[in-house]
């Protein structure tokens, strides 16, 4: 019963912003570190971001000062704030939740920066 739903996925212009939100359930959010993760057509599957049990967060380097990773435990979702978009973003956003062995990935989002 595990699950984690992404959305807020769609077509951004260049220099846009977009928030994705990662929805969880079946599991003691709290507890787990969430990720974000992204794959282009071609390209592996790369980090964006991390966020700890204790809200520590980090960064790929080319998305520091224009991504921000939060998450509300009350409403057990994670939120990827993306600002200054290039088309270079263009990928399939997947979040991702980890604990010692477990480790849950969602379905992903594709987000599309283009004119």
């Amino acid at each position: 019963q595990v699950q984690l739903v992404e959305s807020g996925g769609g077509l951004v212009q260049p220099g846009g912003s977009l928030r994705l939100s990662c929805a969880a359930s079946g599991f003691t959010f709290s507890a787990y570190a969430i990720s974000w993760y992204r794959q282009a057509p071609g390209k592996q599957r790369e980090l964006v971001a991390v966020i700890t049990s204790g809200r520590y967060t980090n960064y790929a380097d080319s998305m520091k000062g224009r991504f921000t990773i939060s998450r509300d435990n009350a409403k057990n979702t994670v939120y990827l704030q993306m600002n200054s978009l290039k088309p270079e973003d263009t990928a399939v956003y997947y979040c991702k939740a980890d604990r010692l062995l477990d480790h849950y990935w969602g379905q992903g989002t594709q987000v599309t920066v283009s004119s």
